[in-house]
């Protein structure tokens, strides 16, 4: 590796260096504090080093892996999705009822180096690697430092299904391995162009992978999982798995169809799109029915992979574009989502704030708060100041640019349809407060998880009315992929 090769790749070395660090840290003193200020730390020092590392060109650091402009940009989501979580357990945590609470930390950096290598990947090797190193510390977070039973029911589901997307993946991996002799993705791409199209190994081997991808993205039909686990999960993890997993896996998928000329297949494309659909009317749909805010939110996220998927298939440099802000516009309002949950939740209670009644009367009792979430909310339903509504704008735009008429169709009607349901919550924030709580003093939330809501608020209205440095930071990297 040369100098400049280390260069570029020295921010996911120093993630990799604090995960070591912490854990020698935990060995010598177990304290919540100091492994949750020093993980916080680790993290804020890789987001600053990221930037400062970018190349002008892309880079091959090795066979495995290459640093390119998409890399730095989606990497970046990876770690600053990471060091909110990171923020908002700190707060969650801080009971002590807890128990011991600091190996939780050491999970979380693992799962975020697994994530944070997977957009650099261009070789089947990093890109098992990275997601099994992502997907079994994520196993542990889903199950841990919470004393409910649902926690460990959801671990174990994650635990059986993650097992069986991740044979379907190896085993599609194994079959195009065994067709075209090589695992790096430009290497597949260019056989692929030289050889027969309709290579029965190549395409049984495409969708298997296709299938491990879709459990790990919760699209339709591999989305069963996704409402249990997120109701299951502790408040902090669910917002991991509902962005950083995804932000991951979806990069490094888009790289390997644009490196490997996977989108070229009409026949990958109409079953893409067919999946695209059913995910979008199907989520939303499903998500009609939810008392339990959790649950809402977990289909929700169904139905907005499904609307990625439109920019997917469309393609070029506006697809590419339209891609990358709704993942950030994606990222920012979960986490603010799912962060205000955490805020309202009491873990030593035995479970979080996720039902409907749990929110009745919170413009009254906690109007930061309530209104915080009124927006983070409208933003998922896609509607104006928000950053929700430039990325589905974007996301038509490309898909009509593209021809793709039906999943634009379908784009349209499932977010008349979330309208509905997102309108449910507001309007339960807005009713009486219970009797029972009215009497209970006010609560508070920790301060640093309040300023990280207002961080993310302020995103969410700025880049929602004045998108455009957003955009040039996104044409400046995310805009090419490099093999």
């Amino acid at each position: 590796m040369n100098a400049a090769a280390f260069a570029a790749f020295a921010p996911f070395t120093l993630l990799g260096v604090v995960t070591i660090a912490v854990m020698l840290l935990i060995a010598v003193r177990r304290n919540h504090h100091l492994a949750a200020l020093s993980t916080i730390a680790g993290l804020l020092l890789c987001c600053i080093a990221l930037p400062l590392a970018a190349p002008a060109a892309p880079i091959a650091v090795t066979p495995l892996f290459v640093v390119d402009g998409s890399v730095i940009f989606y990497a970046g989501l990876v770690l600053g999705s990471a060091l909110v979580v990171a923020i908002l357990s700190y707060a969650y945590l801080g009971g002590p009822e807890q128990g011991p609470r600091e190996e939780y930390y050491l999970l979380l950096l693992t799962a975020t180096l697994g994530a944070a290598l997977l957009p650099a990947s261009v070789h089947f090797a990093s890109f098992f690697l990275g997601l099994e190193t992502l997907s079994i510390s994520l196993l542990g977070l889903i199950a841990y430092a919470s004393p409910r039973e649902e926690s460990a029911e959801a671990g174990i589901k994650y635990l059986i299904l993650g097992g069986a997307s991740s044979a379907f993946l190896l085993f599609g991996m194994a079959l195009i391995y065994a067709d075209l002799g090589t695992m790096s993705f430009t290497q597949i791409g260019v056989l692929t162009r030289a050889g027969n199209p309709h290579d029965l190994f190549r395409l049984v081997g495409t969708a298997m992978i296709l299938t491990g991808v879709g459990f790990k993205l919760s699209l339709v039909p591999f989305h069963m999982w996704t409402p249990d686990i997120y109701e299951g999960a502790p408040a902090p993890v669910t917002a991991f798995i509902a962005v950083v997993s995804k932000i991951a896996v979806f990069s490094v998928i888009l790289r390997y169809f644009i490196l490997a000329d996977g989108q070229a297949g009409a026949s990958l494309r109409a079953g893409l799109s067919m999946i695209a659909i059913l995910s979008m009317l199907g989520g939303n749909l499903l998500a009609l029915m939810q008392n339990n805010v959790k649950r809402l939110l977990a289909y929700s996220s169904i139905a907005h992979l499904g609307y990625l998927l439109v920019a997917f298939l469309a393609g070029g440099a506006l697809g590419n574009e339209a891609a990358a802000y709704y993942l950030a516009a994606y990222a920012v309002t979960s986490l603010g989502a799912f962060g205000i949950v955490a805020q309202l939740s009491t873990p030593g209670a035995g479970r979080d704030a996720d039902r409907m009644e749990d929110y009745h009367g919170l413009f009254r009792t906690r109007p930061f708060l309530a209104g915080s979430l009124a927006l983070m909310l409208l933003s998922l339903a896609g509607l104006p100041p928000t950053m929700g509504f430039i990325g589905k704008f974007y996301l038509v735009a490309s898909g009509v640019g593209a021809g793709l008429f039906w999943p634009v169709a379908a784009l349209v009607l499932g977010s008349v349809i979330g309208i509905y349901y997102y309108l449910r919550v507001l309007v339960a924030m807005a009713m009486p407060v219970p009797a029972a709580r009215s009497a209970a003093p006010p609560a508070t939330a920790p301060l640093f998880g309040n300023v990280v809501i207002g961080v993310l608020l302020a995103l969410l209205l700025m880049l929602g009315t004045y998108p455009a440095p957003a955009i040039a930071l996104i044409r400046l990297t995310a805009g090419a992929v490099a093999g």
